[in-house]
Parts: structure tokens; C-alpha cells; sequence
């Protein structure tokens, strides 16, 4: 177990980085910050020349390849890092200087219990992109066939393991303050992240995942995965069909190609709303560098390190949602939240969904390109704040890429309707899954399920409470302090305030990215 004076050593050296970037400055700033973590911040920066526009993609980059991930999941959140420093990390770039191919060779064969020649016929020695988690290269397998072979970077998994430790150690302490910090969550914020990473080091499980996203994408026409090359894929190494087409960030490459660029925007959207509400599934890292155009029109994804999965329920409160903000209905948008139980019930319906009709009134019947996404967002976390809404993790990779698709879809054509796009879609989906023959469906289908369950659930009762005669259940044991539980309180005043002081200098890790740069 890693000891709290390593932690603390972390993130004070990822403070110090953040300082020389400015990207302090908000802590002291934002009215949330405990007293100690601000005086902490302003002497983290004593001696640093810090630069009067602060960058947080900069101390982000600086830091490290965890830093880097984590910086690009948080540049959706401006309710936890703030609207300034959410902007600035969206140009955080996870690119990285190439390892050298002689390391990559010898990863490559360390993984395969066979020689490299009997699998590849060729591996070009310059890589096709340098990431913080692997590189890609392009090469031709021994039977004749073009693929792009993923490799791990070496020793990554284990530099991921560590930082993420003391991401979580400052993320339970700063949640532990109470306040704001507790109200976002910043401990399932970081869990998320590492379940996320934890895939992404995987790429069996990438591998998986595409495998899976094709399936349920099958019947989708002019959007399609590349097929894997099972043989050539492990833990370290995944092997993948070569895609030939045009980057879907190349604007003027795909007019002159010929291709209907509005089309394209709209299969975008419709691809990842079916994938979201119809599969509960998701391509989650839908930048532009990971979407290609084939010459024919098709949409190819790639890197499937990043996948969203949400369930039914999640799926018909998220479509009764989008329908209800598409069409006006604000006052059923605010029953859902509350049947969620995404706002505490002590709050009123009708005051939600006017504070919902003031951020979706403005959107409505609007190209994008009118629209400010951040005054937007801004008024919707305003709504969190006001009406105690818990940061929803499940939901959070979800708006993630929901932005990431509105962005691309604006490229391709500013003039898109975003809402006009989805709403058939989403009234259809609606019809389909929450009409009167679905609910019935659904009710016959669980009152089969509970009475194929009723022998079991009795069996079990039983065994909870067998019949009188045998051994007496024994009765509630008190609650006992043990004795370093109690030296461990009694040390709580002072190491909270070396906590906060360590939090107050730490880095994006630590405090910028655990949410007290609003």
C-alpha cells in the first residue's frame, strides 16, 4: 500500500508543474476552496513565473499520460474544473513522442509464443500515431492482408496504477471536506476514469468491444467497425482491419472526394443515438481522429478503448428527456428527474421545470451554430447546483460524447439542428419501446420472470429463517471502537490540515482536477 507521505510527494510535484502554468489560479479564486487549500495554493506558486492566461491543458500534458486521460475526460466538466479551464483542455492533445520501433518489435514478440515472421509478413517502422497508452503502426500479416497493429507502450499499465492511486487518495480527502466537493462526487468521478483506463490497457477488451459494437450495429447502413484479427490480438497487441478513407476532420478533402457533407453530419448523429438509446452501448471517444470516410460514404470508427454502457431504464429516461426538451414538454423532463431521483424530492416539480424551460427555450428551432454551448451548460449546472442534483457517473462518458458528436456533426455542416436531427429518431424509439404493446410486453415479461423466481425466493427465506429448533439466531453485536480506529480520530485535526495543504499545492490530480477550479 502506497504510504500517504508518497502521495502527498505526488502531488505536490504535479502542484508545483500546475503552478508553473498558472492553472492554480482558479483554486484561489473560486469561493468553494477551504481557507487552508487557498493559502496552500498561493504558496505553490511563490518563486513560479506564472503566465497571465493560465494553461490547463499545458500542466495536464507536463504531468504525465494519466494526467493526460484524466484532463481529457474532465474537458466535459466544467461544473467540476470550471468553464475556463473546461475550454482550455479541450485542446489537450493525447499525442506523444514515439517510443523507438526496436522497443515496439520486442513487445510485440514478447506477447506471441511464435516468431514475429510466422504472423507478420512486414511492420513499418514509422508509427501512424503516438498515443499516451500505445502506438499504432501500419504492417501486412504473413498471408497478405493490410492492418494497423495496436501496441501497448511498455510499462504503461504500471505507470497508469500509480498515478491513479494517488488520484484516488486525494479525491476521497477532498470529497471528505463535505460542501460542493461532496456533491460532485469526485471519488466516483475518479473510479470511473479508472474503470475507463483499466479497458483502454486492456486490448482484448477493445478488442472485444469493437467486436461487440459491430453486432449491434449491423443494420445501421453507412456507418461500420473494422474487423479484428483475433489471432494476432492479446492483452498487449491488437490487430485490426487497415481503413482507407479520408479523416472525418478533413473538410475540404471530403468536398472534393464528392461526399454530401450534411448527410454525413446526420448519420453521425443518428449512428451514435442508436447506439446510445436502442443498444445502450457506445463508441465513447468519437473525436475526429478516430472517424474515417470511405470513398463510398461509409463512416468507419476506430479505437474502441473507451466504451459507454448504460441500461434500459437509463436509456427511456434519457430518450423521454431529449423528446421532452425537443418538443417543449419541460414539465415531463422535471417528473423524470424527480422519478429518477436525480433531485431530491423535497423540491418542487414546477420550479425544475421552469428552470428548465429558461435553459431550453433558447436552444430551440436554432441552428448550432447560434447556439452558446457554454452559456448552455452553464445554465444547466447552475440547475445542479440549485436544485442538489448528485453528479450521475453513468451518465458522464454519455455527455461526453454527446459533445464530442455535436462538434464534429457542426463541422461537417454549421447549419445542423441537433434537436431536429434526433427528434424522429427519438419519437420513434419512444413509440417502439414505451408504447402501449412494449409496457405490455414488458409487464408480461416481468411477471414471468417473478414466477419462474417465486421456488427460489422461498428457498431462500427458508434457509434466512429455518424452523424453530435448531441453534438460536444470535442476537446484534454492539459497536466497538477498536484502538486504531481511535488513535486514527484523534489524528484527524492535523493530518486533515496536512491533507488540505498538500491538496491546496497538488496538481490537476490533486485539486484542479478534482473540482475546485469552478
Amino acid at each position: 500500500m502506497t504510504r500517504p507521505v508518497t502521495h502527498i510527494w505526488r502531488l505536490l510535484k504535479w502542484g508545483r508543474t500546475a503552478a508553473r502554468h498558472g492553472a492554480l489560479r482558479g483554486i484561489e479564486r473560486d469561493p468553494n476552496t477551504p481557507p487552508p487549500v487557498k493559502r496552500m495554493a498561493r504558496i505553490a506558486r511563490l518563486g513560479a513565473r506564472v503566465p497571465a492566461v493560465p494553461d490547463y491543458a499545458g500542466a495536464f500534458r507536463d504531468i504525465g499520460p494519466a494526467a493526460i486521460k484524466l484532463g481529457q475526460s474532465l474537458a466535459t466538466r466544467p461544473d467540476l474544473v470550471g468553464d475556463e479551464a473546461a475550454l482550455n483542455l479541450l485542446t489537450l492533445q493525447d499525442d506523444l513522442p514515439p517510443i523507438p520501433f526496436s522497443e515496439i518489435e520486442a513487445a510485440v514478440a514478447a506477447t506471441f509464443d511464435q516468431p514475429l515472421d510466422t504472423l507478420f509478413r512486414s511492420i513499418d517502422p514509422a508509427p501512424v500515431g503516438a498515443a499516451s497508452i500505445a502506438q499504432v503502426h501500419k504492417a501486412i500479416t504473413s498471408d497478405g492482408r493490410t492492418v494497423a497493429l495496436k501496441v501497448l507502450r511498455p510499462g504503461i499499465r504500471e505507470k497508469f496504477a500509480r498515478d491513479i492511486q494517488t488520484y484516488e487518495w486525494a479525491a476521497a480527502h477532498v470529497e471528505a471536506m463535505g460542501g460542493e466537493a461532496a456533491r460532485l462526487r469526485p471519488r466516483l468521478t475518479i473510479a470511473n476514469f479508472k474503470r475507463w483506463t483499466n479497458s483502454e490497457l486492456d486490448l482484448r477488451r477493445e478488442a472485444a468491444s469493437a467486436s461487440e459494437l459491430a453486432e449491434k450495429m449491423r443494420g445501421f447502413a453507412g456507418y461500420r467497425i473494422p474487423a479484428i484479427d483475433w489471432d494476432r490480438t492479446n492483452g498487449k497487441v491488437m490487430t485490426v482491419e487497415w481503413v482507407d478513407g479520408i479523416k472525418i476532420s478533413k473538410r475540404e478533402e471530403l468536398i472534393a472526394a464528392g461526399h454530401d457533407l450534411p448527410a454525413l453530419a446526420e448519420r453521425l448523429v443518428l449512428a451514435f443515438l442508436t447506439q446510445a438509446i436502442s443498444g445502450g452501448f457506445f463508441h465513447a471517444d468519437m473525436h475526429q481522429g478516430n472517424l474515417f470516410v470511405e470513398p463510398d460514404g461509409t463512416i468507419v470508427a476506430i479505437d474502441f478503448g473507451i466504451m459507454g454502457r448504460i441500461d434500459r431504464r437509463a436509456r427511456q429516461w434519457l430518450a423521454e428527456i431529449l423528446y421532452g426538451l425537443t418538443t417543449g414538454n419541460y414539465q415531463r423532463v422535471a417528473e423524470i428527474h424527480f422519478e429518477a431521483q436525480y433531485v431530491p424530492s423535497h423540491h418542487s416539480v414546477g420550479e425544475f421545470a421552469t428552470a428548465l424551460r429558461a435553459v431550453g427555450e433558447p436552444m430551440r428551432g436554432k441552428p448550432v451554430s447560434e447556439l452558446s454551448v457554454g452559456q448552455m451548460l452553464d445554465g444547466l449546472f447552475a440547475i445542479t447546483r440549485d436544485f442538489d442534483m448528485q453528479t450521475q457517473p453513468h451518465l458522464l462518458l454519455l455527455q461526453k460524447t454527446m459533445v464530442m458528436v455535436e462538434g464534429i456533426a457542426t463541422q461537417l455542416n454549421p447549419q445542423i439542428n441537433m434537436w431536429d436531427v434526433s427528434a424522429p429518431y427519438v419519437r420513434s424509439w419512444i413509440r417502439d419501446e414505451l408504447g402501449p404493446e412494449a409496457a405490455l410486453a414488458d409487464s408480461v415479461k416481468r411477471h414471468m420472470q417473478t414466477l419462474t423466481g417465486l421456488p427460489d425466493l422461498l428457498r431462500r427465506i427458508e434457509e434466512r429463517y429455518p424452523p424453530k429448533g435448531g441453534a438460536p439466531e444470535p442476537p446484534p453485536l454492539p459497536e466497538v471502537e477498536l484502538v486504531w480506529e481511535r488513535r486514527q480520530r484523534r489524528r484527524r485535526g492535523w493530518l486533515g490540515y496536512a491533507i488540505s495543504a498538500a491538496l491546496g499545492a497538488g496538481a490537476a490530480a490533486g485539486a484542479m482536477m478534482l473540482g475546485w477550479l469552478g
